[in-house]
């Protein structure tokens, strides 16, 4: 994946391929490149936006790519269904299992962002560095120390969400040892903290979602990291600077992840012409999306839960309220009762494929000899597309996108949008003991899908109904995971438990029986060291100055 806004001149300094811990070498082969690069703005533009590649690396688009998988393949909403042993396959399964397998190595090798984050940060040092000696003018000056300190806050909070505690450099290069002690967290963050205020305060306010950085991408991100150091003043301050800026949520949900919408703060585009793209449909598109449209991979690596499912309340039309009761779907046994698809709020729908859901002009048929198929988890040991849990991502997956004319994907990554936003502000409210703020900006985004808003909610039912809006309304968006470990919950969700599907069985009649099966041969198993990833052992070799985090030892 490379960044399409590295221009060809650019193009010919770097070489190499970015993944989840290898990342372009930008080094200039001479001086003279390093003096050509800040003489002018065009070439400077071209220098920062390499680090503009990285930002999918905050989401899904991302995760998709690294050997873990999607995050919510460790919890309860998702479930990889392959016994192969490589990424997006039995890795995620295994970390979600938990046990001796997480060893130091193994968890640096498949969740870790150590050693490639620093080497990033270092490279946006270096231009910071070369910057400041630049002949632009002031204006120009701030406003690419502006980009540049939002990519080193992004990258230094990727750490810290990580492993709480960072070693802070600046554009001191001087400044740069082998031996170099952690700081404090509450100075790491404080350096994030500054390095996206200013990045707010100097980048242009705008609307547009594409294009360079704005000050509405670096608020929005400092409201989302601000969260992990429970620093709420600083949630609030960045996101009611979002509020002034004219965005608004789209009407309908699914518009929310499609390009250039009201909602959107900032995306990240890709072009099939530029020779930019991405993956993330050949992963995860419906199993009979190989057969039917030429997809070159089987398609549904991963698949929505059951459980997840259940989250979903009926909508405001069905005169109904609340979740369903699914106890006559809990049957082992099997039940010809249709499932309440057609009841549910319209986030379900425009995030899960389910049994008859129409896709590509098609109906989606996970069942038993289906065109799209089910399989039984690890019983069938190479499921080829075909779901073990019934269901497929509807979500960030691109119902427009033909394997048959083009294989890669490019539908945008939208990187931050309103309605993370307005929850991460009520969340800061509630924690501040602002109960009825919190639920304003929550009942905001019920509203938009036509649900009741909450009332009269406080403290643990106030906290409890923040989780769930969370949880559908960012669901598969790469947050879920980090939400529940910042909260200190996934010690507890995710030890203990199994994963659900519904077996689909299509009956001589037409009917259809739908059977509860769990899709976990073991139990989840979250240990409380999870809660902070291990220091490399090649840190530890190298660094005499730092040793390994005590729950690690």
């Amino acid at each position: 994946m490379k960044a399409k806004y590295i221009g060809l001149l650019f193009l010919t300094m770097v070489t190499g391929l970015t993944s989840c811990n290898d990342y372009l070498n930008i080094d200039p082969t001479d001086k003279t490149s390093d003096k050509l690069i800040w003489s002018s703005t065009d070439y400077a533009e071209m220098a920062i936006n390499y680090f503009y590649s990285d930002i999918p690396y905050l989401g899904s688009y991302s995760d998709y790519q690294c050997l873990a998988g999607m995050t919510e393949g460790l919890t309860d909403e998702f479930k990889y269904s392959d016994m192969t042993y490589n990424s997006l396959m039995y890795i995620p399964n295994e970390i979600s299992y938990g046990g001796s397998t997480l060893t130091v190595g193994y968890v640096d090798t498949y969740l870790g962002e150590w050693g490639g984050t620093y080497e990033e940060i270092r490279r946006v040092n270096e231009a910071l560095n070369k910057l400041a000696s630049s002949s632009f003018d002031a204006t120009t000056k701030t406003r690419f120390e502006a980009e540049l300190r939002f990519f080193r806050g992004m990258y230094y909070f990727e750490l810290l969400k990580r492993y709480h505690q960072a070693i802070l450099y600046d554009a001191d290069l001087s400044q740069i040892s082998t031996n170099k002690a952690l700081s404090p967290e509450a100075d790491c963050w404080k350096f994030v903290y500054d390095d996206l205020k200013f990045a707010g305060e100097n980048l242009t306010v705008s609307k547009s979602p594409t294009g360079r950085l704005t000050s509405g991408a670096a608020y929005a991100l400092m409201s989302r990291a601000m969260l992990y150091c429970q620093n709420w003043t600083a949630v609030k301050e960045a996101s009611e600077k979002i509020f002034t800026m004219g965005y608004s949520l789209t009407d309908n949900y699914a518009d929310a992840f499609k390009s250039d919408n009201s909602e959107d703060i900032f995306q990240y585009s890709y072009s099939s012409s530029d020779d930019v793209s991405h993956s993330f449909d050949t992963y995860y598109a419906p199993g009979g999306d190989k057969a039917i449209d030429g997809n070159n991979a089987s398609g549904g690596y991963a698949t929505p839960t059951q459980d997840m499912v259940e989250e979903y309340e009926y909508s405001g039309e069905s005169g109904k309220t609340g979740k369903p009761d699914w106890s006559a779907w809990h049957s082992t046994t099997g039940t010809n009762d249709t499932p309440p698809y057609a009841e549910l709020e319209p986030r379900f729908a425009a995030t899960i494929l389910y049994n008859g859901a129409t896709w590509k002009e098609r109906e989606i048929e996970p069942y038993i000899g289906g065109t799209d198929g089910w399989c039984t988890w690890k019983t069938d040991a190479q499921p080829a597309g075909r779901t073990t849990t019934g269901y497929y991502l509807r979500k960030l997956v691109d119902e427009s996108h033909h394997f048959s004319k083009v294989q890669a994907s490019t539908q945008p990554y939208i990187a931050f949008r309103l309605a993370e936003v307005y929850l991460n502000y009520a969340e800061a409210c509630y924690r501040s003991g602002d109960a009825t703020t919190a639920l304003t900006y929550i009942n905001k985004v019920r509203s938009r899908v036509n649900l009741a808003g909450w009332k009269n909610l406080t403290g643990d039912n106030l906290f409890a109904a923040l989780r769930h809006e969370r949880k559908v309304e960012l669901a598969y968006e790469g947050l879920y995971y980090w939400d529940m470990r910042r909260w200190g919950l996934s010690t507890t969700a995710f030890t203990g438990i199994k994963r659900h599907g519904l077996k689909i069985e299509k009956n001589a009649n037409g009917s259809f029986t739908y059977t509860y099966v769990t899709i976990d041969d073991q139990n989840l198993n979250y240990p409380t060291k999870l809660n902070r990833f291990p220091i490399p052992q090649t840190e530890l070799n190298n660094n005499k100055d730092i040793e390994q985090f005590s729950e690690w030892k």
